[in-house]
């Protein structure tokens, strides 16, 4: 993954990149063309919450140039995905994180190949405040020692009052309010991985079930924190600039940050499928993909509130798709 996400800064990064101007779509993307085979059946897709609407959006596109095909989209999390390929419940499996070795070694048992992993956009995972809330910024020293109870980015004590973080006035003794997702999320995960170093989220966490549902409390809680994919700010809530360090400088969650690689929460959106090496894919999941790395897809992903990818980048998940 970060091999594959390094190669999408340095490609946005290239100082010819339309991409750096404002959030375009890379015109050298190819435009969809809707194919002349007959499409049609059914597409389901299992996975990630914070790709819920991603996909709802492609699928809404797709079926205008197919609308005999029916698509169904479940998101109850990235962990969800995996099982559903293997059990072959879904044809298509987002996830906010790369799956992990036991997931891909749980596959390759079932079929004698690994799944197969397409990028499709790029995210910023965000912590949000209510928006009346005056913190400026946050370490992820800070934010661990807010959220997990094992402190394991060094923070000497644990973080329980805006207080303790410097407001004051009515903030100093309110207490902090965590809200979070479930261990079946890939946001859950990836949070916990970068932000807390795998360490134990309190107990005091309180549990959401989707990403909107976090943003939801965070924005009618004022004494709230809480973390979520960036396509799901509102209006109601405040995404905080970040620092990897606590003697870094803070930066914000803006889609030029993520695209120079300096904001330190940005990630790549997956759909996986299962494709044999040997074997093309069916003509419906072939277009489905098409239909994802084309011009029309990726300024789906804009619609959305996230960054498209580079059309170098969408070019190795339609070469792993067995497309020319």
């Amino acid at each position: 993954m970060y091999k594959m996400f390094a190669c999408a800064i340095a490609l946005l990064m290239d100082l010819n990149s339309p991409l750096l101007a404002q959030i375009t779509v890379d015109p050298a993307l190819p435009e969809y063309v809707q194919s002349t085979a007959g499409v049609s059946g059914t597409i389901k897709s299992i996975g990630s919450d914070t790709m819920n609407n991603l996909m709802a959006l492609w699928a809404e596109g797709f079926k205008k140039h197919y609308p005999n095909v029916r698509i169904e989209v479940e998101g109850k999390g990235s962990a969800t995905a995996p099982p559903a390929l293997i059990q072959g419940t879904a044809q298509f499996g987002p996830m906010s994180r790369p799956m992990k070795d036991k997931e891909i070694d749980e596959f390759k048992k079932k079929f004698g190949y690994p799944p197969t992993a397409i990028p499709t956009s790029i995210d910023m995972l965000a912590v949000y405040v209510h928006k009346d809330n005056p913190i400026k910024s946050l370490s992820f020293e800070q934010i661990d020692a807010i959220f997990s109870k094992t402190r394991k980015k060094g923070n000497k004590t644990d973080i329980v009052t805006w207080g303790d973080l410097g407001l004051s006035g009515e903030w100093a003794d309110k207490p902090i309010s965590i809200y979070g997702r479930n261990a079946a999320s890939g946001t859950y995960g990836y949070f916990k991985e970068h932000v807390l170093a795998n360490g134990d989220f309190k107990d005091s966490v309180k549990e959401q079930p989707g990403s909107s549902a976090v943003v939801q409390a965070v924005a009618s809680d004022k004494y709230a924190i809480g973390y979520s994919g960036i396509g799901y700010k509102t209006a109601d809530v405040h995404a905080l600039p970040l620092a990897a360090k606590a003697s870094g400088s803070a930066v914000e969650a803006l889609p030029a940050n993520a695209l120079e690689g300096t904001y330190p929460l940005a990630r790549i959106l997956y759909v996986y499928i299962n494709k044999n090496p040997n074997a093309d894919l069916d003509v419906l999941r072939i277009e489905f993909v098409k239909f994802i790395l084309s011009k029309q897809g990726q300024e789906v992903v804009i619609k959305d509130g996230y960054i498209p990818l580079p059309n170098e980048l969408a070019k190795t998940g339609r070469e792993a798709a067995g497309l020319k």
